[in-house]
């Protein structure tokens, strides 16, 4: 199962809308909850005027028999205090539909990274303890980099460190949950701020797909992607036209 949080730039969501259009997936159902703000709207992945008129709601989940893979697509924010009742009831959907594994893609807060987080690259995972045996080895041949724990006391105490996932919304909720229920979780983040976030949802499926091989390789990572029709919509059409 791959899904999104709904954090900081959605820009897991944008990957997740690449991953579903690129594959093709098909729908075949959705993840009812009253956690999530109700919403409505033409089908994001339309490719004639025949499917154009079809209705999306908050949260669909799509299906590739052949690659094993389950999506599950979230378009609305969470209702206030909603976030814990959301995670006990999909990760007891997680267990009950004997998902293998789950792949969290989330975004945190760029300005609010330590200085040990400005290094390098600004992509992080996280792996829980079950899926750390699995594949933990294989993330150091990527040469991946875990995100890092913080000082739960910045500028009195170092040697206390906590996860934190600033702007990240569910996924830190999510992971540690997992982590207590034996769940093989991955989460996969960028730094990232507010704004045009396309080219930070390109960079994130780019290193789900380093892992998971979704989709084929190019030289250009970006052509391998099939833009939604949606995105027509987003940002004032600012997307360059070579991507249509």
């Amino acid at each position: 199962l791959v899904q999104p949080a709904v954090s900081v730039g959605n820009v897991g969501q944008l990957a997740i809308d690449l991953v579903i259009s690129t594959l093709d997936m098909t729908k075949v159902g959705y993840f009812y909850t009253d956690c999530l703000v109700p919403m409505v709207g033409n089908n994001p992945y339309a490719t004639a005027e025949e499917n154009s008129t079809e209705l999306s709601i908050n949260a669909e989940v799509y299906s590739l028999p052949s690659k094993k893979l389950v999506v599950l697509q979230i378009r609305s924010p969470f209702i206030k205090n909603k976030y814990r009742p959301f995670c006990e009831t999909l990760l007891s959907w997680v267990k009950g539909s004997r998902c293998a594994r789950v792949v969290v893609l989330s975004s945190s807060h760029a300005y609010q990274r330590d200085d040990e987080q400005l290094l390098g690259t600004p992509l992080r995972y996280l792996l829980t303890p079950d899926l750390e045996k699995a594949v933990g080895g294989l993330m150091q041949e990527l040469n991946w980099k875990e995100m890092e724990k913080v000082a739960a006391y910045p500028g009195i105490s170092d040697t206390d460190k906590v996860l934190h996932i600033p702007g990240g919304g569910i996924t830190k909720l999510l992971f540690t949950e997992s982590c207590s229920k034996g769940i093989q979780m991955a989460v996969l983040l960028k730094f990232c701020s507010e704004g045009d976030n396309i080219p930070d949802a390109f960079v994130l499926v780019n290193y789900l797909n380093e892992w998971l091989q979704l989709a084929k390789s190019e030289v250009n990572s970006s052509s391998q992607w099939k833009i939604p029709s949606s995105w027509r919509l987003l940002f004032g059409n600012g997307l360059p036209p070579a991507l249509f």
